[in-house]
């Protein structure tokens, strides 16, 4: 079980290999130090820091971001060092905030290496702080443990580095801040050239999205994210660290290569012969999926023309699937080698004026002014290379796109994709379910479907509250809780209709009826399980079945008698879509939508939140865990998924129902005739 920590509480760590994972809703730069019995740092050698992201047993990421994943091994660590100090700075001169007191409440979590969680701490009370020790892990009689700190420093990383004993402080957090404001520590080598024949052999990593949310923009599935690897992100939860594990908010995959390798994602041969018991299974698939289809030969000098499905997978599905997830990760590699060139560019243009100034000689006269013009062609030419690249990238991307999205399942396809005219009821659930679109500053037109793997691993919170529309559009608080709900209803109908009919029942609790317009087309084509709960007592009686549901589920799997629950039992997975939370919410049930999002989809039955996170406020602390535990989605373009691979911020664009049309209307009449007429 998770030990919630609160400020000064310790506890014990069963596990020498960890992952301590940060989220913080913003930018900040995570750096860990190392101590004697004391706690006192004797060295710059004994910090470990962007600039030098690892030392023995210690692994933190090397850019600021809102996600980290610090990678440790305690068992790697020096016999002189009792005491391992996480710390989280705000990065100086970058246009940031400057302190803690203007963030939300960082979240810090020590888990295992398979992403479970040991004991989570949420550092609350910060104000004009721009510094703070999150955690320490200390070893006490040969054991190690955990203890939450919480201890702010409002004279930044430099104050905190000298109460830890280190004379070279200023310097040191000079230098940090110096590589996170110049984007050295972001910086990653541009990616190799690619052949046709290694574009279609790319692999998607495995679901998970790591967002964060944390997420990468994936990071719905723990991306996750949410569930990222080194590879893929998740932009969606989260999520995290370039070189660390995957976890929540982004696609789950190897710490040992990038979720493209093709090695990693071939099936392990079963021996089926050579002993007493042959363990070949006439429907288990022990060799490698059958090739992708081949792209036409291209003309001499003219790109691969690019094909639907050209990736691996035992299915048409299962490789459009790895192909889209192919196109966000080659987007990914592309935008950070610009960014990576355009900031050496910026570097070096730097460099080269430091040196015409610090000569006397040359800093009038003709000589300084044709040095200084040097510099500036030398910037515009290498910029000019970086864009030329890009340009190329994106329009093989582009052109990629072109043949993917016409080809989508309905599951994969947005609304407005022609699938949906030709709609029918399935008769096999999809692998994966269409939240949306994603896209970067640098690729505005090239939109890359953000695809999550079912069944849900996190449950999705439709944020209702005030958001910065990457588009500078502006919606007041009415306009934008009815976009949420209409947000919600698009969503909630696609898993609907994505599934067989019987695999997925929705309920839906909305206390005060304010969203009873949008759920207007679910309600009429009688699809949802009941109608809208209404009032305390509605809201009781649905959270109380739920509960009691996943409480009975629990108690048979982990009794092993999964096939003794009740004559009747509906084995279906559920939703609950929650309008206009917490307004009428008592503390009881704010508990039971705690217990649904945390133990809920391990037995099938997941929550989506229509709320604005401001509203829930005067909960403090206690929701904080509630919406980490979702994936965050909203109703308006916005920037908020991260990518912890590379450090993107992903736009999200939710996948909604054009104006005008009637698709959903048609899809949900599909549903209802398909529908046995006692459900």
């Amino acid at each position: 079980m998770t030990a919630e920590l609160a400020r000064g509480q310790n506890h014990p760590l069963s596990q020498v290999r960890l992952e301590i994972r940060v989220s913080a809703g913003k930018p900040v730069v995570a750096v860990a130090t190392l101590g004697d019995e004391t706690g006192k740092v004797h060295g710059v050698e004994w910090v470990v820091h962007p600039g030098v992201p690892t030392l023995p047993g210690l692994e933190v990421s090397r850019q600021a971001a809102a996600d980290h994943r610090l990678a440790v091994d305690l068992d790697a660590m020096p016999a002189a060092v009792h005491r391992v100090n996480v710390l989280l700075a705000l990065p100086v001169g970058v246009g940031g905030p400057v302190n803690f007191g203007s963030l939300a409440s960082p979240f810090v979590a020590v888990t295992g290496l398979d992403g479970a969680e040991i004991a989570t701490y949420t550092i609350t009370g910060l104000e004009a702080e721009s510094a703070v020790v999150a955690l320490e892990l200390y070893r006490r009689q040969g054991a190690w443990k955990v203890r939450a700190v919480g201890q702010g420093y409002a004279g930044g990383l430099a104050e905190l580095l000298t109460d830890q004993g280190l004379s070279q402080a200023y310097q040191l957090a000079a230098g940090i801040n110096d590589a996170v404001a110049q984007g050295l520590a972001r910086s990653v080598p541009a990616p190799p050239p690619r052949t046709a024949d290694a574009d279609r052999s790319r692999q998607a990593a495995a679901s998970a999205l790591g967002p964060d949310q944390s997420g990468s923009p994936y990071g719905a599935q723990g991306a996750q994210g949410a569930q990222s690897t080194q590879g893929a992100a998740g932009p969606y939860g989260a999520s995290q660290n370039p070189q660390g594990p995957s976890g929540p908010g982004y696609p789950q995959g190897s710490t040992s290569g990038s979720p493209a390798d093709p090695a990693a994602a071939q099936p392990t041969q079963a021996p089926s012969t050579g002993g007493p018991i042959d363990y070949s299974h006439p429907r288990r698939r022990n060799t490698a999926p059958p090739p992708p289809p081949t792209a036409p030969p291209a003309q001499p000098g003219q790109p691969a023309r690019p094909v639907a499905g050209d990736a691996t997978g035992w299915s048409m599905d299962e490789r459009l699937y790895n192909q889209a997830w192919g196109m966000f990760e080659d987007l990914a590699r592309a935008a950070a080698a610009y960014r990576s060139a355009v900031d050496f560019a910026d570097t070096r243009m730097e460099k080269e004026l430091d040196q015409v100034l610090s000569d006397p000689r040359s800093r009038i006269g003709g000589q300084g002014d044709a040095a200084r013009e040097a510099a500036q062609a030398k910037y515009v030419q290498l910029v000019d290379q970086a864009r030329e690249a890009l340009d190329r990238d994106l329009a093989q991307l582009t052109a990629e796109a072109e043949v993917v999205e016409p080809a989508l399942p309905a599951a994969f396809a947005r609304w407005d994709n022609p699938v949906w005219h030709a709609y029918r009821v399935p008769m096999e659930m999809p692998m994966a379910l269409r939240l949306g679109d994603l896209h970067l500053p640098e690729s505005e037109p090239l939109r890359v479907p953000m695809l999550v793997r079912l069944p849900l691993e996190r449950g999705l919170w439709i944020d209702s509250g005030r958001t910065s529309s990457s588009d500078g559009s502006f919606a007041d608080s009415h306009e934008l809780r009815r976009l949420a709900m209409e947000s919600a209803v698009a969503h909630t109908a696609r898993l609907l209709a994505v599934h067989p009919v019987g695999e997925f029942t929705v309920h839906v609790i909305d206390p005060a009826g304010s969203g009873a317009r949008e759920l207007t087309p679910l309600v009429q084509h009688g699809v949802l399980a009941g109608p809208p709960a209404v009032g305390a007592a509605g809201v009781a009686a649905v959270l109380g079945r739920l509960t009691e549901r996943v409480d009975l589920v629990h108690m048979a799997v982990r009794g092993g008698a999964a096939d003794s629950l009740p004559p009747g039992f509906d084995t279906s997975q559920q939703l609950l879509v929650v309008n206009d939370f917490p307004h009428g919410f008592d503390d009881r049930a704010v508990t039971q939508l705690r217990y649904l999002a945390d133990e809920g989809p391990a037995v099938g039955v997941h929550l989506m939140m229509v709320a604005d996170r401001e509203d829930a406020d005067g909960y403090g602390p206690l929701l904080d865990p509630l919406w980490r535990g979702l994936l965050r989605l909203t109703p308006v373009p916005d920037d908020h998924l991260a990518d912890p691979w590379v450090g993107h911020a992903w736009t999200y664009e939710p996948a909604l129902v054009p104006p005008g049309s009637q698709v959903l209307q048609q899809v949900l009449a599909q549903l209802a005739m398909a529908r046995p007429k006692n459900t």
